[in-house]
């Protein structure tokens, strides 16, 4: 005995406190004899047991010494489940068991339906508000706001003068009045059978939507008398960004004339800007219609080439008008003009006309043919 005690107290602190900690415990494969009680007489144990420590996932060994008595606690069942890090292992500090790791408290889970504002200890959000205003807002059918009628110069200025300058403002941005007149053809044509002239033009007054319109167009022999001409009186109405509606009343002069027709129909420039024109003429006599067109192509920034097509038609014959029913006839003509300014332009061409059916026939009984080409020389110009 006395000799065990000479060798421990020959050993260092630091292996007399591994064998102290060491002691007791079971170790796979290994028996450790316990520990001799010494001579003297061990103190009575108190009668209160000692308040047991906080409870953790892992609850460590706890040793009561009784003077040099070494006293083992039983720990409880063991907590640690981890195959890889045995309790004994753990107890020693060689590893960390998965299960002795503090669980993270959990969430209660939220209901799929629950407003974020319902959940406990969560105060509801304001709600947003919109601010859209004019055109980002969505579409309805609600009236627009009234206009503002309070003007700072009315506190200064009369307002009989104020409406003047209020009717001006309104009329130059949108409500202005213009004006034109054209002659889109205005030739001399050498011909075979005698020279002859042609000329084609209008003239129009109005804004943007509504314009008064008169045109005129016709030909005839130098010393001779007109052969045929007309002239319309039309309202134009603005059906689109680009398409007028004409409507109003034709007039047919020359020998062959005196005869007046109601007329409808359209004009604008179509897409890739062929400008464009149908009418519809009735009488007491009959319908007949009219299509033309015509495209300026730019050669250069003063040159152009406009070719020009136009197809009459009767819906029955004409025998005082020399008309016949059917197509009555065609001309096509191609002109190349120079704008020495943009309102005046001189220009040559060649013209192709052909009457067909009855009307060629009407044509021959008068000693005229019924088409050739010709050659043509004009000015086109507009103010």
């Amino acid at each position: 005995m006395r000799a065990t005690l000479a060798i421990l107290a020959l050993l260092p602190a630091p292996a007399m406190a591994q064998m102290h900690h060491m002691d007791g415990m079971s170790m796979p494969g290994m028996t450790m004899p316990a520990a001799p009680k010494p001579a003297a007489k061990a103190k009575p144990k108190p009668k209160t047991k000692p308040k047991p420590p906080a409870r953790s996932p892992i609850r460590p060994q706890s040793h009561s010494h009784a003077g040099s008595d070494h006293v083992m606690s039983t720990p409880a069942a063991p907590i640690a489940t981890d195959p890889t890090c045995p309790p004994e292992h753990a107890a020693m500090g060689h590893c960390t068991p998965a299960s002795t790791a503090a669980p993270e408290a959990a969430m209660p889970a939220m209901p799929q339906d629950m407003p974020m504002h319902a959940m406990p200890g969560m105060h509801a959000m304001p709600a947003a508000t919109s601010t859209k205003t004019g055109t980002d807002l969505p579409a309805g059918s609600a009236p627009p706001p009234p206009p503002p009628t309070t003007r700072a110069a009315d506190r200064f200025y009369d307002p009989a003068v104020m409406t003047v300058a209020d009717r001006t403002m309104r009329a130059e941005h949108g409500g202005m009045r213009f004006s034109q007149i054209l002659f889109n053809l205005a030739e001399a044509q050498v011909r075979r059978g005698g020279d002859g002239y042609r000329w084609d033009g209008e003239g129009w007054f109005g804004g943007d939507i509504d314009r008064v319109v008169v045109k005129s167009e016709g030909e005839g022999t130098f010393g001779r008398s007109i052969e045929q001409a007309e002239v319309q009186a039309l309202y134009a109405h603005a059906i689109g960004p680009y398409f007028n509606l004409l409507a109003g009343a034709r007039q047919d002069l020359g020998p062959n004339g005196g005869r007046t027709h109601a007329a409808i129909g359209v004009e604008g420039p179509a897409p890739y800007w062929f400008d464009v024109e149908a009418m519809l003429f009735a009488s007491d006599k009959g319908v007949r219609a009219r299509g033309s067109a015509w495209y300026d192509q730019r050669l250069t920034q003063r040159a152009i080439l406009q070719p020009r097509v136009e197809v009459n038609l009767a819906a029955q014959d004409e025998p005082d008008a020399r008309v016949g029913a059917g197509l009555s006839s065609v001309e096509a003509g191609l002109r190349l003009r120079y704008e020495i300014a943009r309102e005046f332009a001189p220009y040559v061409g060649i013209n192709w006309e052909r009457r067909y059916g009855a009307t060629a026939r009407y044509a021959r009984a008068d000693g005229e043919g019924s088409g050739g080409i010709s050659l043509a020389l004009g000015v086109r110009g507009w103010f």
